[in-house]
């Protein structure tokens, strides 16, 4: 099953110049706990944007369209039907980014994990694209923002709906 996981500003902003929008230590605690022990597929950019490489706990797919490129302990795939032929279809993986990947593969996914940041960023310049009306929201977790979060926030899961 192919999930996706994103935080998004008011916008559709998630990153700015490769970098989350803001520090959300609630959100990054979500995002461990549901990823754990899950195969997460990412884009070279958003690889290359962790702070600890490769996610230790989860299997690693990193997609980029340069052949010659690897990283030590990840999976490299160089398209996306690679990458997909890695992803086991009876466990559950993570798309993690970026935009691009994200684009090409959310009408493949069955879930989408979103942390809704009810605050606008102006300096984005990467962008999710819209959640079209396939999506049906089930469940939503508001959270207030505090000392340690500089916004209020949302967890929210959506299925995709069945066509019945």
């Amino acid at each position: 099953m192919l999930s996706l996981i994103v935080a998004i500003g008011k916008n559709h902003e998630i990153g700015r110049k490769n970098q989350l929008l803001c520090h959300l230590p609630e959100d990054l605690k979500h995002f461990k706990q549901l990823t754990l022990s899950h195969p997460v597929l990412m884009g070279e950019n958003t690889y290359l944007s962790l702070p600890k490489r490769p996610l230790p706990g989860r299997r690693n797919i990193v997609l980029t369209l340069d052949k010659g490129k690897t990283y030590e302990g990840c999976e490299m795939a160089y398209s996306i039907e690679e990458a997909l032929r890695l992803c086991p279809p009876e466990e559950e993986t993570f798309v993690m980014g970026g935009a691009s990947v994200y684009r090409q593969l959310l009408p493949l996914c069955d879930r989408l994990y979103i942390t809704r940041m009810l605050a606008e960023f102006p300096d984005a310049d990467v962008f999710f694209p819209p959640i079209g009306p396939e999506w049906e929201l089930v469940s939503e977790e508001p959270h207030p923002a505090d000392e340690r979060h500089c916004c209020a926030y949302v967890f929210q899961v959506y299925t995709k709906k069945s066509d019945r």
